[in-house]
């Protein structure tokens, strides 16, 4: 596999998301980010930094994951946290890899727990295809190969920035 340049997908993402919406996001009644757990997490930290919003939400799939029987709660786990209502809210949904669309579906029911958005657009940093759920992201860093016998896996550096390795699934 090639190498996949994770800051140039992350500075694709914010142009996309900085075209859509410009200063929305800093506006209290604005569009919230909210980041899957755990590599969306930390791209919904440093994009509401990047982008002026005032706050960003953390969303927990794990109890709504259609494997979790299997994969149970992980220990390190953040809960689902988020510092804003969600009822009548317009939420750009954060993903690392967006790949089965499984983990995606989780975050959905996840936020309904919360109330109903009046919308949800979803970004990840990079789409690598083999869908099991009619998701799309509407922004996407880059639609990336990778092989289906590996993981792509998103690394926060000391910098603060990200980068992609792999790992064999």
């Amino acid at each position: 596999m090639s190498s996949i340049d994770a800051e140039s997908l992350y500075r694709a993402l914010v142009d996309q998301i900085r075209a859509a919406f410009g200063q929305s996001l800093a506006a209290p009644d604005g569009p919230v980010l909210a980041g899957i757990y755990s590599g969306g997490v930390w791209l919904a930290e440093r994009l509401a930094k990047d982008l002026n919003a005032p706050h960003f939400g953390v969303v927990n799939v794990a109890l709504h994951r259609d494997d979790y029987a299997k994969k149970g709660l992980h220990s390190q786990a953040r809960p689902t946290e988020l510092p804003f209502d969600v009822n009548g809210r317009r939420i750009i949904l954060i993903d690392d890899v967006l790949s089965t669309g499984r983990t995606v579906r989780a975050a959905i029911n996840e936020l309904y727990d919360y109330g109903r958005p009046a919308s949800i657009d979803l970004a990840a940093l990079a789409d690598r295809g083999g869908r099991e759920m009619p998701i799309g992201a509407r922004f996407t860093g880059a639609t990336v190969e990778v092989p289906a016998n590996q993981n792509l896996v998103l690394a926060r550096r000391e910098d603060g920035g990200f980068t992609f390795t792999t790992e064999a699934r």
